[in-house]
């Protein structure tokens, strides 16, 4: 039975790979509580009550399309399709297309800044792979038009990525509820970590300034987690309720 994705992929290091997916996942979260369509996600209120099972909820739908067959991956795409048809019944109304868009666009450029900042940059072949890999999910999700080319996609995404964005009273709830659920120095150490993988227009909205030296202290991490401490660290920076569930998101370690 063939894969959704090859073996060695760079989708499969990407969606393999914890710590490309914690800070992928800080990235996606602090756009998206700036996104005109954020009111969606708080529809139900589960986001509100408790955004890191949310997130790893999301994570587990991306590993299982990542990782599994054709056959399962695209009956895991329908059942996301039919999870936003129940929530549109709901409430009455249509989610906007831009809105499907420019969410597959966060996820897709996060994956990228994510792994550059864990490992390394991307070489083209594998910006186009993870480029057709997200296509692929999108038309899954019922998308049309969606650009041809990895390069095509980054210059919708830098012309775009300010349109749809506007600090909101959601914004402010959802930082609440990360506050509330990570305690103070966790959420600010989300907030560090959100100001050196967001773009420019996302780190002025939300008034995120990094560390100076944040890069270094990445790199000394790097050393550490290849001294064998990654285990350590993780036991203290993850909130303990969470942290088997971290671990879990190892399928397969990144070069």
């Amino acid at each position: 039975m063939s894969t959704f994705t090859l073996e060695n992929s760079i989708v499969r290091k990407i969606w393999g790979d914890a710590d490309v997916i914690l800070l992928l996942f800080a990235g996606a979260a602090a756009e998206y509580s700036l996104h005109r369509s954020v009111d969606w996600l708080a529809f139900t209120g589960s986001i509100l009550k408790d955004p890191i099972g949310r997130i790893f909820a999301t994570v587990a739908f991306a590993q299982d399309i990542a990782f599994s067959s054709v056959q399962k991956s695209n009956a895991k795409l329908a059942q996301i399709n039919a999870i936003h048809k129940a929530v549109e019944r709901k409430r009455g109304m249509s989610m906007p297309d831009w809105a499907h868009r420019d969410v597959l666009y966060l996820v897709l450029d996060y994956s990228e800044r994510a792994f550059t900042l864990v490992h390394r940059p991307l070489t083209a072949e594998e910006q186009e792979g993870i480029y057709q890999y997200t296509r692929r999910i999108g038309e899954g999700l019922g998308m049309r038009g969606l650009p041809a080319s990895y390069p095509e996609w980054r210059r919708h995404r830098n012309t775009i990525i300010s349109e749809n964005l506007v600090y909101s009273d959601y914004t402010r709830e959802l930082m609440k509820s990360f506050r509330r659920d990570l305690g103070p120095w966790r959420f600010q150490l989300l907030l560090q970590a959100q100001g050196l993988i967001t773009p420019e227009p996302v780190r002025n909205l939300l008034g995120l300034n990094p560390l100076p030296g944040l890069n270094q202290a990445l790199q000394l991490y790097r050393f550490l987690v290849a001294s064998g401490l990654r285990g350590i660290i993780q036991k203290t920076l993850i909130p303990p309720d969470h942290l088997s569930a971290v671990q879990s998101l190892d399928l397969s370690r990144a070069a």
